[in-house]
């Protein structure tokens, strides 16, 4: 064969592959995302005639089914709103959001290309799976319950498997709503925003829960002990700024445990500048901050937890010059974190050091009951050694059992916790109290993080940490 017949025949197969790639390509290749995208309403208009599987809370409640609309359509029904904000809510306007959207595809029973090109050959209308989630819908009432109206957010995990049980963000809103004429429009201008996700979205100054991470990067380089000691006077010069203890308290050389227990800045400042930026950036990046949490939920429901500048549009690392290193290890500064991510710290200290990805799902079971698919758990790091998580663990326990967060404590369960209080408006007293922990300590099965929006002047100890013994006792029993 010669050379000109070769590059003819050269021209058609390249040619050939490109014809079967662009008549493929909405069909096979970019076949999920065309079908998932919001604004393709042929694909909405279609999934409506599939009745869509229910989601159930790991109980067996139904937290969303699907009844007739007429014409062959179905349409969503939320028999509750305990879970607003994860369920989501799926209608042809305004579109999918939360478990609804990110599991859209087993919902509607859609298991690949070739299922469904054979039941459009057999005539056999696709049938939804059910999802069976993590949640647990008594932990969910408690954590509103213990909120109490006010706005803020509950996250609890398991930490040796990254089940979310409980994700309760206030005000919440009924999904019902957004299938009404004039839904969408009313939540949204809403007061306190409910549609807002606020676990995974609602970005906040952690306070001193943040000297958790702190005691992390501390314990696990080398660096220190829990016995180290340091100067607890205060003020101390940070940044040509003077920092000073809670209230001016005063401390002289105590130890990093002392320091945790009692919550001093003027140490957890000392040991951010002798560790460092670069190991700081280092033992965040390993627990998630300046990423989205690795779960099953949609993207754009998610924000990552971080250092942010320019008035919360920019996002910079630990290292950045303009970083005030001392201040960010006690929770201020530039930092702002969602509770997801709080979860998440106390979640690898309790799991030995390994951070689990969190997940809302457990399992897909099709209409005949059979388990389609399990959500197993997965590592997503080893943040620390199993020694260090051991450390810290021992700093935090002394927190519940004699320091700041004793209001945690459970009777007959050793909890080990972190109080945090952050400054939002000093002239008025507005505080963010926040509170993390987990239990038991010898066998931990549930890691919390609890915050509350604009309190007046409320303490970490006093607002959050009831709330999260509350939970807790309820997961543990």
């Amino acid at each position: 064969m010669n050379a000109p017949i070769l590059r003819l025949f050269a021209l058609i197969v390249v040619l050939f592959g490109v014809l079967v790639y662009f008549t493929s390509k909405s069909t096979v290749f970019t076949a999920d995302a065309l079908r998932n995208n919001q604004r393709n309403q042929r694909a909405v208009l279609a999934q409506q005639k599939i009745h869509r599987g229910k989601i159930l809370a790991a109980d067996g409640t139904t937290l969303a089914r699907s009844v007739p609309a007429g014409g062959g359509t179905y349409t969503r029904r939320y028999p509750n709103s305990l879970f607003s904000q994860a369920v989501g809510y799926s209608y042809t306007t305004p579109g999918r959001a939360g478990l609804e959207r990110e599991y859209n595809d087993p919902l509607t029973g859609q298991h690949g290309e070739f299922k469904t090109i054979l039941d459009q050959l057999t005539g056999d209308k696709p049938v939804g799976d059910e999802l069976v989630t993590q949640l647990d819908p008594v932990a969910q009432r408690v954590a509103l319950d213990g909120l109490a109206g006010r706005r803020g957010a509950v996250v609890a995990l398991d930490p040796r498997s990254g089940a979310v049980k409980v994700m309760a963000s206030d005000p919440g809103f009924d999904q019902n709503l957004m299938g009404t004429r004039g839904g969408l429009a009313e939540l949204n201008t809403a007061e306190g925003s409910p549609t807002l996700n606020r676990t995974t979205q609602g970005l906040y100054p952690p306070g001193s829960t943040f000297k958790v991470v702190t005691a992390i990067a501390a314990m696990d380089s080398g660096k220190f002990t829990p016995d180290s000691v340091l100067s607890g006077k205060s003020p101390l010069e940070v940044s040509g700024t003077p920092l000073a203890n809670d209230s001016g308290e005063q401390f002289g050389d105590i130890d990093l445990t002392t320091a945790l227990t009692n919550s001093v800045n003027t140490v957890w400042a000392q040991v951010a500048l002798k560790l460092g930026a670069p190991t700081m950036a280092k033992y965040m990046d390993r627990l998630g901050f300046g990423k989205d949490p690795p779960m099953d939920y949609p993207d754009d429901q998610m924000r990552p937890s971080g250092l942010y500048v320019d008035r919360g549009r920019r996002r910079v690392s630990a290292t950045d010059r303009r970083v005030d290193l001392g201040r960010m290890a006690i929770g201020q500064d530039k930092l702002l974190v969602t509770p997801m991510q709080m979860a998440m710290v106390a979640s690898s200290v309790a799991n030995d050091g390994v951070l689990m990805q969190p997940r809302l799902g457990d399992k897909v079971v099709d209409p005949d009951g059979r388990v389609r698919d399990s959500i197993d758990p997965q590592e997503e790091s080893r943040v620390m050694s199993a020694k260090s998580a051991r450390e810290v663990t021992e700093m935090m326990a002394r927190v519940v059992d004699e320091g700041t967060g004793t209001a945690a404590a459970l009777n007959g369960i050793a909890v080990a916790g972190k109080t945090g209080t952050a400054q939002i408006d000093i002239d008025n007293g507005t505080t963010q109290p926040w509170f993390i922990a987990f239990a038991p300590v010898d066998n931990p099965k549930v890691a919390i993080a609890v915050t509350v929006e604009r309190s007046d002047g409320g303490q970490g100890g006093t607002v959050a940490a009831p709330i999260a013994r509350d939970v807790m006792e309820t997961l543990l029993r």
